[in-house]
């Protein structure tokens, strides 16, 4: 046990250590342990707490399934009960993209974007072990899941061409955005998860159209002659991790430099609910403005939500089971079996409304998408936290230092 000189110290230091480095040392030494070894540092945690608490930061994370819950609730009350919701939502549109949710998602990913350390990001790049980990979210975010999705479209929908393709789109694009925030709430790598989301960013704008004619017009062998030009998932990329990326560096860039201890101790607390409220935002819009086409399609719907669940399942599952056998931390399993399971469904529906038409079925099937997916992905959050515990993983001890404030 420390002494109650080095426990004051190390309890100074606890009220120097920003949210996120407060929760990497919790991963590493349980509250058993602390409660032992220091027991003026699990004080100084409880005074904290009170302090987060003030900020309704506890109360967001610890209730959030509830929360999402209830706002795939609102969502399809207000689009089944409330007159006109869907062209009112829809009638702005940004890249494609209903203008609501594009608001959502942008104000969700700049405070996560804004705790990643930049200018430590090619230090990184040159460690051996980052590189291996980028080639291997490339081959199952680029090769595995799209083919695993057109499987499972032909062998849910060998019938129905038109929500095959819709569902085969939904496939190809891989997440930017939602992933991180699914990252941090299983508290996995956000250093990780924030460089394979530029990987795949970039990947997107090169492999989309390509991937997209090989897989509908080739292996599918697509009637009709549909063709996704490369603009459509540059526009994308370029909104939906460029301006939030672009203000997050502004803002480290402006303020961190002049003010270090403002810019981790008062600016990311405060800015930091904003990810969770624009993720509930970006959800009640979601469910209201496909609450009425869910409800009269409901056929349709059950069959492409079959196929989605069963690769969600599949992908998650099989990803986090590898990579905790062949002895990874558990931070680098959550944060590859993530990005496996998540899509870029704001590009899926920009793809489908542009080239299939926005009443088409593939739009359909590419709005169920993200319907099927939050509930899924907010399940495997829960189901990671709690089996966290029951497992043995690689020393965490080891892991590389953070790069996130």
């Amino acid at each position: 046990m420390y002494d109650e000189e080095e426990c004051t110290e190390k309890s100074a230091l606890w009220a120097d250590m920003s949210d996120d480095e407060k929760v990497e040392f919790h991963d590493l030494y349980d509250r058993e342990c602390l409660s032992r070894c220091c027991p003026q540092l699990v004080l100084a945690e409880a005074e904290d707490s009170r302090d987060k608490k003030r900020l309704g930061l506890g109360l967001m994370d610890c209730f959030l399934p509830v929360w999402i819950i209830l706002a795939m609730a609102l969502g399809l009350i207000l689009g089944n009960f409330v007159p006109n919701t869907h062209a009112v939502l829809t009638n702005a549109t940004f890249v494609g993209v209903s203008l609501p949710i594009a608001i959502g998602l942008l104000v969700m990913m700049y405070p996560i974007l804004c705790k990643v350390r930049y200018e430590d990001m090619l230090s990184m790049l040159t460690r051996r072990e980052i590189i291996v980990n980028i080639f291997i979210s490339v081959a199952i975010n680029w090769i595995v899941a799209p083919l695993l999705m057109l499987g499972l479209a032909w062998a849910f929908l060998p019938d129905q061409q038109d929500l095959r393709e819709g569902l085969i789109v939904v496939g190809l694009g891989r997440c930017i955005a939602m992933v991180l925030i699914w990252t941090r709430l299983a508290k996995g790598d956000s250093d990780l998860c924030a460089i394979i989301v530029a990987v795949n960013s970039l990947l997107q704008i090169v492999l989309i159209s390509p991937m997209a004619l090989l897989y509908l017009n080739v292996v599918s062998h697509s009637g009709d002659s549909h063709k996704i030009e490369f603009d459509i998932a540059t526009k994308s990329v370029a909104v939906f991790l460029g301006i939030p990326l672009g203000a997050a560096v502004i803002t480290r860039v402006c303020v961190r430099p002049f003010s270090p201890d403002f810019y981790d101790r008062k600016l990311m607390p405060s800015i930091s609910p904003l990810s969770l409220l624009g993720l509930l935002f970006t959800i009640i819009i979601m469910f209201a403005s496909q609450g009425k086409a869910v409800a009269e399609n409901i056929i349709a719907v059950c069959r492409v939500a079959a196929p989605l669940i069963t690769y969600f399942v599949i992908i998650f599952m099989t990803t986090f089971f590898i990579f905790l056998r062949t002895g990874h931390t558990y931070e680098t399993t959550c944060t590859h079996a993530f990005t496996a399971a998540s899509n870029n469904f704001e590009l899926a529906i920009a793809i489908c409304a542009a080239v299939f038409g926005v009443d088409s079925q593939q739009a359909l099937a590419s709005t169920i998408g993200p319907l099927i997916e939050v509930p899924v992905l907010v399940a495997f959050v829960l189901f990671a936290k709690l089996i966290k515990p029951k497992l043995h993983w690689a020393d965490q001890s080891a892991a590389k230092p953070s790069i996130t404030v």
